[in-house]
């Protein structure tokens, strides 16, 4: 993590960076643990999930964007949380807040069923390779997660740069019953980031879809 980063993360990860109880690992969470989301924010608001938040663009953009919202970010990576902290020192957001935890985890018991109202994935680690691609984050197992932790009505929002990552977000959500195709245009309040605008200079195909809670 970049010193001014750090300092960031020193200085204001006590007030949006929520710890929770670990289950023996540093991204882990205590299964017995849920989350009181109006304690957490200080009050009763619709909840927006972003999985993978990565250093902040869409978390900080829709907080921004929806003050009448809660926005909550989970992220395994530090240094993302870090640089994200460092672009609040000189604008602050109430309605955000981080946890430093892997959603595949934190999913089945973190959050009540039913309590989201959006979801956000935006370019999950593509895997590129064959012999990885089970690592991928949008499989059958994850989908059941996002639809048990989704209000009925909800919205899924995907984003990725990979055309078979695509495909495989299609027919992962397109064949799962809870699920209703919405669109595939770009998700209202998505920023476009660096490396997004690299990805179009290179001839890539941003891909974004959209899928609601029957």
């Amino acid at each position: 993590m970049p010193p001014r980063h750090q300092a960031a993360y020193d200085q204001l990860a006590a007030r949006y960076v929520l710890e929770v109880p670990r289950a023996g690992g540093e991204t882990t969470v205590d299964p017995d643990y849920t989350l009181d989301v109006a304690e957490l924010f200080g009050r009763e608001a619709p909840l927006i999930l972003e999985v993978g938040s990565g250093s902040g663009d869409a978390l900080i953009a829709g907080a921004r964007a929806m003050p009448e919202s809660n926005i909550l970010g989970l992220e395994v990576w530090r240094p993302g949380i870090g640089q994200c902290l460092h672009r609040l020192l000189e604008d602050p957001l109430p309605n955000l807040r981080l946890i430093e935890v892997d959603a595949a985890v934190a999913l089945p018991t973190m959050l009540r069923p039913g309590s989201v109202q959006e979801v956000w994935t935006f370019f999950p680690d593509p895997w590129p390779k064959r012999k990885h691609l089970r690592r991928r984050l949008v499989q059958p197992p994850f989908a059941d997660l996002v639809w048990q932790v989704l209000a009925p009505g909800g919205v899924w929002r995907l984003a990725t740069d990979i055309d078979d990552y695509a495909t495989q977000m299609q027919r992962v959500l397109g064949a799962h019953e809870g699920s209703e195709f919405l669109a595939t245009q770009r998700a209202p309040l998505r920023p476009i980031t660096r490396f997004e605008r690299r990805d179009t200079e290179v001839g890539r195909t941003i891909s974004d879809l959209a899928y609601r809670r029957r």
